[in-house]
C-alpha cells in the first residue's frame, strides 16, 4: 500500500536527481531511502527511474507517476491548510507577489492588515506582471498585484482603483514649468517601462504619444520603476509613470508634473489562481485591499505634483 511518505520521497529524488542529495534535503539516511524507493517500484511493478545514467532520470512511467504524485502531495497540502485556516486564519505567513508599480497598494494594505492581525507574518516577491502570474501557476505566492492589462484566463481578477500617469523630468530642466502637456515629450528622450513578457503600460504610453501626433524617441526601456526614476535624476531623460510609482519612489533630483491634455490611466488589480484553496489570511488581506482601493486611500503618498 503506497503511503504519502513514499510519494514525498519519490518526488523529492525526481527533482533532486540523485538519491544522495534527495536524503540529504529530507534529512534521512540513504540506505532506507533508497530502501523505500525500491518497494514503491516493487508495489507499482515498474521501474520509476533510469540508473544507467550519471543522474538518476525518470523512465516515460516515472514521468507520468511523477506528474500524478505532485498533484495529490498539493492536493493534501491544500486540504490540511483549509482544515487549518477554518479554525483560525490568523497565524502563519501570506505569500504575495506585487509589481512594483503597485507597492503603494500593497503597503497601505499590509498597514492595515498588520493592525487588525498582527500574529501573520508576509513573504513578498517582486516582478513584472508575467512573472508574477508564473509564481502564482508555481504556488509560490497566494496573491498577485499587477498591472492590467494581462491575460485572466486562469485566474480571478479583481480590479483596484485606477490612477492617472504623471510626468516626471530631471530636476535640472525644469523652467518654472506648472504642469505638462502630451507634446512637450516630443522634445526630450523617454525612459520607459516596460515588461519583460506581454504588451502592458509601455504599449498604453506610446500609443498615446502616437495620439498626440508624435513617435517618441525612447532611449531606454526597463521593468524596474525604481531604477527609470534614478535614471530620469541623472538627466538621461523624462518619463511617464502611474502616479502612485512616483509617490512611493520619490527621489531628490526629479520634478513631477500633471499632464494636463492626456486621459491615459493605470489599472491595478489582485489576481488569484481560482483552482486553488485561499487562505483565511490571503481573504482578510484582500478584503483590507478592497476598502482602500475603494476608499482611494492615498494617505501616505503625500504630495505628488511639484507645481
Amino acid at each position: 500500500m503506497i503511503d504519502v511518505k513514499q510519494l514525498k520521497y519519490f518526488v523529492t529524488i525526481a527533482e533532486e536527481g540523485q538519491i544522495t542529495k534527495a536524503a540529504q534535503k529530507l534529512h534521512i539516511a540513504q540506505p532506507p531511502l533508497s530502501q523505500q524507493l525500491k518497494q514503491l517500484e516493487e508495489e507499482l511493478g515498474v521501474l520509476l527511474f533510469d540508473r544507467k545514467a550519471k543522474k538518476m532520470e525518470l523512465t516515460p512511467p516515472g514521468k507520468a507517476f511523477y506528474e500524478k504524485a505532485k498533484q495529490l502531495l498539493r492536493q493534501l497540502d491544500d486540504a490540511v491548510a483549509e482544515v487549518k485556516e477554518i479554525e483560525d486564519g490568523t497565524a502563519g505567513t501570506l505569500s504575495i507577489g506585487c509589481v512594483k508599480s503597485c507597492f503603494s497598494y500593497l503597503a497601505q494594505a499590509i498597514r492595515h492588515f498588520h493592525e487588525q492581525v498582527p500574529n501573520v507574518t508576509f513573504h513578498l516577491r517582486e516582478g513584472d506582471t508575467f512573472s508574477i502570474c508564473q509564481l502564482l501557476q508555481e504556488r509560490h505566492i497566494d496573491i498577485g498585484i499587477v498591472r492590467l492589462p494581462m491575460n485572466a484566463a486562469h485566474y480571478d481578477v479583481i480590479q483596484l482603483a485606477s490612477e492617472r500617469y504623471v510626468g516626471v523630468l530631471p530636476a535640472q530642466w525644469n523652467n518654472g514649468r506648472a504642469a505638462l502637456c502630451m507634446r512637450d515629450f516630443a522634445n526630450w528622450p523617454l525612459l520607459l517601462l516596460h515588461r519583460v513578457h506581454g504588451a502592458g503600460q509601455y504599449e498604453r504610453v506610446i500609443e498615446e504619444c502616437r495620439r498626440h501626433g508624435f513617435e517618441p524617441n525612447v532611449l531606454c526601456e526597463c521593468p524596474d520603476a525604481t531604477i527609470l526614476l534614478s535614471l530620469v535624476a541623472q538627466g538621461l531623460g523624462a518619463t511617464i509613470v502611474p502616479q502612485s510609482t512616483v509617490a512611493l519612489f520619490r527621489l531628490p533630483g526629479i520634478d513631477v508634473f500633471e499632464i494636463t491634455d492626456s486621459s491615459m490611466t493605470a489599472e491595478a488589480a489582485a489576481i488569484l489562481d481560482r483552482q486553488r484553496y485561499l487562505p483565511k489570511s490571503a481573504r482578510r488581506f484582500l478584503a483590507v485591499l478592497q476598502t482602500i482601493a475603494a476608499n482611494g486611500q492615498q494617505e501616505e503618498n503625500g504630495p505628488l505634483l511639484r507645481a
